[in-house]
């Protein structure tokens, strides 16, 4: 729908306030809420559809863009190329929108933002892009790296890292895993999975097997979860099988005392209630924790206790078993998040290392003699992982690296004893984790 003072669909409007709150610092999902949370479900999808897109194919249309503008894309302010983004985008990856409508409605956005000669240049490049797009003639670069950098939309420094890791044929595979739309999958709560695929069924919900988690449902696309009487009875939570996977590689014993510190979401401490006598879901961000203790509220966990507390500055106590599901650089999760390829940055690996090995050590004194410390990471990166972990058993000379019991998880997803999910081999999202077993002795 259009607003009645603009003459620009309000999606259009939320997807390009989406983006300016991105330049400022905020995160995709947080912006897209904050911008497109009035919208009905229809226009809400059609915007996140937009966004989420674009930020996907962003690396490639510049460099359509960039010899279709005089002096370069780089000359412009950054909102107007981010209009000329959201434009081509529309023009070459939506289907439903005619070419007339996505080029109107861009040259208007641009002129209420910027004024008649930004609508006139947007106007131009795009009527351009139109005309020619039968034989656009992208040249790719002869250098390797820098083709799949550009033809898949991914910084070139992250590229060659994965390159060198697993082969160019690796990572373009990697490369399109990232592109795909990440799909929606829920795990059954208080009921077996066959009873929650009967209830979504007859919501009109088609179902399909998830990867690796035979419990786990994927849901038809562009269903609205929150909708479903499922949902919102407490018999299903949100949760990607590779998070599913490190809670299955933890392997806590029944009865626990558990600790599950960065809870948020929350996914994760919802499976560790699963068998665990009581858990302490905590995280340093009180507003990032209120979407746990709405889990909590939603699935009726009596034995979960949210609060808010940073392990490094506050005492929990002590556990059976603690999960550090660390914050990191989410190289597992572009899929999802695709706003964070363009966010990262080389330095914010040895950033995230330092917050990781300080989590790590205060984590540690959080468990029990004899108890278990399961650190976790959605990062592909060596640094944030197996360095970590290294790091961490040269350190502690009490604590031994613990296989999990044979059969909890894949043997596809095990090496050396650890967990290791990867987007292009496993079609889940990424996922990272190490079983930490310490001596009985305190």
């Amino acid at each position: 729908m259009a607003s009645a003072l603009s003459l620009v669909t309000d999606a259009r409007i939320a997807a390009a306030d989406t983006l300016a709150d991105l330049r400022s610092g905020l995160l995709l999902d947080a912006a897209f809420d904050r911008r497109a949370g009035t919208l009905d479900a229809r226009d809400r999808r059609w915007t996140q559809e937009l966004v989420w897109g674009m930020l996907r194919r962003r690396g490639y249309i510049d460099h359509l863009l960039a010899p279709r503008v005089r002096g370069g894309i780089a000359r412009l302010d950054s909102d107007l190329v981010d209009l000329l983004r959201l434009g081509v985008y529309q023009l070459f990856h939506m289907g439903s929108v005619p070419p007339y409508a996505a080029i109107a409605q861009t040259v208007e956005l641009a002129k209420q933002r910027h004024g008649m000669g930004a609508s006139k240049l947007v106007n131009a490049v795009l009527r351009r892009v139109d005309r020619e797009r039968d034989d656009l003639g992208v040249a790719l670069p002869a250098d390797p790296v820098e083709a799949l950098a550009i033809e898949f939309s991914h910084p070139r420094w992250l590229v060659a890292r994965w390159v060198a890791r697993w082969g160019a044929q690796d990572t373009r595979a990697l490369l399109e895993a990232n592109n795909q739309e990440a799909p929606l999958i829920v795990r059954p709560w208080g009921v077996v999975r066959e009873q929650l695929e009967t209830m979504l069924e007859e919501s009109g919900v088609g179902v399909a097997d998830a990867p690796l988690v035979p419990d786990s449902l994927l849901l038809a696309p562009g269903t609205v979860l929150t909708s479903l009487g499922a949902f919102q009875q407490g018999r299903c939570f949100v949760q990607d099988p590779a998070a599913t996977l490190v809670t299955e590689y933890a392997a806590i014993p029944p009865g626990s005392r558990v600790a599950d510190l960065c809870a948020a979401p929350g996914g994760k401490t919802v499976e560790l209630a699963r068998t665990a006598e009581y858990v302490t879901a905590a995280d340093v961000s009180e507003n990032r924790l209120a979407r746990v203790q709405e889990t909590i509220d939603r699935l009726e966990l009596a034995h979960v206790t949210a609060v808010v507390a940073d392990v490094r500055d506050a005492s929990l106590g002590t556990f059976d078993a603690v999960l550090l599901d660390a914050p990191c650089t989410g190289t597992g999760t572009f899929r999802r998040h695709p706003d964070a390829r363009w966010r990262l940055r080389t330095s914010d690996l040895a950033v995230m290392g330092a917050t990781q090995r300080s989590l790590l050590r205060a984590a540690a004194d959080a468990v029990a003699p004899g108890g278990l410390l399961v650190y976790s990471t959605c990062s592909l990166e060596p640094e944030e992982n197996d360095a970590q972990v290294e790091a961490f058993l040269s350190d502690h000379p009490g604590w031994t690296l613990e296989p999990p019991p044979g059969g909890v998880v894949p043997a596809t997803v095990l090496d050396a004893g650890r967990l290791r999910v990867l987007p292009q081999r496993h079609g889940t999202d990424g996922a990272y984790a190490a079983r930490l077993r310490r001596g009985a002795r305190a």
